[in-house]
């Protein structure tokens, strides 16, 4: 039975860590996009409505769609609501206003901390000095790295602040993932999350989107390259994969995997010579993932104490 558990947790803990990769990546396939004068709502919206069509036809096509409870009707378009239209338009536009993918992935990254101030607010749980120390770890962490030259960005407040509200998204959206997750299978959850959120962000594509569409630009194959990773694999495939963590693990165990998304996406833009950090901003990535983990290895303790 152990051997069997232990195979099972690992290879949750796989699944998990491919989709981080993906999302670390995700951060530099959007900050070329808006290099490129792409307009938000417009590869936002072709990324999830691709990334639904996707898999609505592989949920078809293996004969596991199934349709949406009445009941539960109400769950997937506030599912949708949080993410993808509010998660996504305040994570890129977070992404523009900070101008670094490292940076903003670090602020997406304090999911656990959110989680944390959620349980004290909603379910009166307790946080104590190890909880506190890692939180302020986590923002001197972020500190560090945005101050590439000495000073904060001139956009650094306004893009943070919309980061945040990205990761207040992401934390609802987990919630209601996990209360979904026993009656539906992962891809059916992400494919009406996504096809629903899709039909929200449709005004804003037609309005905002194609407003100032250059055919030169929008449909070369410099632009729908990092459109269809976002779509193919941080969509579908990465959000999938999530699905079946949250549903394994739960939503506070899950969440502190999202520490791992800064140095993922750190390395990857070091990597493809997208971002070039110094050793102060490396430091930084560094005091803000043991921050978060610090956040959460005492809450973790705490409930494993409690279920004792």
């Amino acid at each position: 039975m152990k051997s069997r558990e232990f195979k099972g947790n690992f290879l949750t803990y796989i699944i998990s860590l491919t989709a981080i990769t993906l999302w670390g990546a995700s951060y530099i396939w959007s900050n070329c996009l808006i290099g490129r004068g792409v307009s938000i709502f417009y590869f936002v919206f072709v990324r999830i409505l691709l990334a639904g069509l996707l898999l609505l036809a592989f949920n078809a096509v293996t004969h596991k769609l199934v349709g949406i409870r009445k009941k539960d009707l109400p769950w997937f378009l506030l599912l949708a609501f949080c993410e993808p239209f509010i998660y996504f338009l305040f994570e890129t536009y977070g992404i523009k206003m900070t101008g670094s993918p490292t940076l903003s992935s670090m602020t997406i990254a304090t999911i656990p901390i959110f989680s944390i101030f959620a349980g004290v607010v909603f379910f009166r749980e307790k946080i104590n000095f190890v909880n506190i120390i890692g939180i302020f770890l986590s923002l001197g962490g972020i500190i560090l790295v945005a101050m590439a030259k000495g000073e904060l960005g001139e956009h650094f407040i306004v893009g943070v602040v919309f980061l945040l509200i990205a990761v207040i998204a992401e934390v609802c959206h987990a919630s209601i993932t996990k209360k979904l997750s026993d009656r539906y299978a992962s891809q059916n959850i992400v494919m009406y999350q996504f096809l629903i959120g899709s039909v929200f962000l449709l005004p804003l594509f037609i309005f905002k989107g194609i407003e100032e569409f250059d055919a030169d630009v929008y449909l070369s194959w410099d632009t729908w390259r990092p459109i269809l990773c976002l779509a193919v694999l941080c969509s579908s495939v990465a959000f999938s994969l999530w699905v079946g963590t949250i549903k394994k693990l739960g939503v506070a165990k899950s969440s502190i995997f999202t520490a791992l998304i800064p140095v993922a996406s750190a390395i990857i833009a070091w990597s493809c010579g997208h971002e070039l950090l110094n050793l102060r901003q490396w430091i930084g990535v560094a005091i803000c993932t043991v921050g978060v983990i610090m956040s959460q290895v005492t809450v973790k303790a705490r409930d494993k104490k409690a279920v004792q």
